[in-house]
């Protein structure tokens, strides 16, 4: 007998990175667990995105041209108060931990320096979304 419950979309995610390597990973990662997953590779297409149709949760890296994590953080805070944010950092011109912190500090929910454990970042999204794992 086919279990209707396990195919249940759990959320709606953005991810928007400027390395398509990785937004994709993270993107076929999320669609494995059910979640809906759309991808920006750019902060401004991103924050299109958002605008039309808002999303439960965007994970947004940092250093991106046009537009940076950071401002997809002001914007969505601007518009979007329920949207949960996650953060990530590999570094740029200054090391990652302050990026993140700055990012935290703006209202992202979580935050995660590259590399990071792809199951601390699946259960970080339940919780999250208050799904269960």
């Amino acid at each position: 007998m086919l279990d209707l419950n396990k195919y249940q979309l759990k959320g709606r995610i953005l991810i928007i990175d400027d390395d398509v390597d990785f937004a994709h990973l993270l993107r076929d990662m999320l669609l494995a667990e059910n979640y809906e997953v759309d991808v920006a590779y750019d902060g401004v297409k991103g924050i299109l995105f958002q605008n039309k149709n808002p999303y439960n949760l965007i994970v947004t890296y940092i250093v991106m041209p046009d537009m940076d994590g950071i401002e997809v953080i002001l914007q969505v805070k601007k518009s979007a108060h329920d949207t949960k944010l996650i953060a990530i950092s590999g570094g740029g011109y200054f090391q990652s931990q302050d990026y993140l912190f700055m990012a935290k500090q703006l209202g992202a929910s979580m935050v995660f320096s590259k590399p990071f454990c792809a199951a601390d970042f699946k259960k970080a999204i339940s919780q999250l979304l208050n799904v269960e794992v």
